[in-house]
């Protein structure tokens, strides 16, 4: 039977997630998140066998969003876990992702393997590599553009934006946004997702050059482990100019003038435009982010 989780279940979810695992959530995270509203009790899936349970799925969203997002932790306690992942998976419809952290050299680790094969028998069948960089205070910040101009705008402009990035994107999730629903429809998803987060919403910027024409934008964020890079992008007419270091940077100096003394951000790995800008502009690699999709 599959059905979602009810307070007095809290103690047997909570003793499953204290056994190790390549996955995020730790009984401490759960309890904090379970408070907060990220994760909820209809968020969390559980397969029993009459009184015992036999597998969990977590799921994660914004604290003020009406659906989950993306899975965080799968637990089974049967010899072969994937078609029980797979059913638990399939209880929330997409768009969903399984997002896995690890290290490069333990992306084929048997524990994420068997994961991303339940991902894909429930549907979730594109796999994305992200490599996580990290900006600390220990290095010097970038040199600022020197050559656009940053200025703050309402929704709606960043909106058009977003629908004019979305244009040959490298990014994976935008290009399958934007064949879910359309471009227009995607850009208002995003800028409602970006708003969602604990970053300073007033801090984002539009950027012109110096003729006043529109080169792209910056939106310096964070999440619950702290400052991060949420969004930047140049719109298709000013590609191939180097854009993406003028925006990178304004937002590191927006962030560190907030007092970060850690910014982190991911990238495709097919996004080797964005990829080479990190490691220009002094951020490099710590992790890997694996989304099934």
């Amino acid at each position: 039977m599959f059905r979602t989780m009810v307070e007095s279940d809290l103690d047997r979810v909570l003793t499953c997630l204290s056994e190790p695992s390549v996955d995020t959530t730790t009984r401490e995270r759960f309890v904090d998140f379970l408070r907060d509203g990220s994760y909820r009790h209809e968020w969390t899936w559980l397969a029993l066998e009459g009184d015992t349970l036999a597998g969990l799925a977590v799921w994660w969203g914004f604290p003020d969003g009406e659906r989950p997002l993306a899975l965080d932790r799968l637990w089974a306690a049967v010899p072969d876990p994937v078609p029980l992942w797979a059913e638990l998976i399939r209880k929330v419809p997409p768009p969903a992702e399984y997002h896995i952290f690890t290290q490069p050299e333990r992306r084929h680790d048997p524990a994420i393997t068997i994961r991303l094969a339940a991902a894909a028998e429930a549907g979730l069948t594109t796999v994305t590599e992200r490599p996580r960089y990290e900006w600390t205070s220990a290095s010097p910040l970038p040199a600022r553009s020197e050559r656009l101009t940053f200025t703050p705008a309402d929704d709606e402009a960043f909106v058009d934006i977003f629908e004019q990035i979305s244009v040959g994107s490298l990014d994976v999730a935008t290009r399958e946004g934007v064949a879910r629903v359309g471009a227009r429809a995607h850009a208002v998803e995003d800028v409602a997702g970006y708003r969602s987060m604990p970053g300073p919403r007033e801090r984002w910027r539009l950027a012109h050059d110096k003729t006043g024409a529109l080169v792209g934008c910056a939106l310096p964020s964070a999440n619950a482990g702290g400052p991060v890079v949420g969004y930047l992008g140049v719109v298709p007419a000013q590609r191939g100019h180097g854009y993406s270091d003028d925006l990178l940077a304004e937002i590191t100096h927006l962030l560190a003038e907030d007092g970060a003394a850690t910014i982190r951000a991911d990238t495709d790995s097919t996004n080797t435009p964005m990829a080479a800008a990190f490691e220009r502009l002094g951020y490099h690699q710590f992790a890997l982010r694996v989304v099934a999709s």
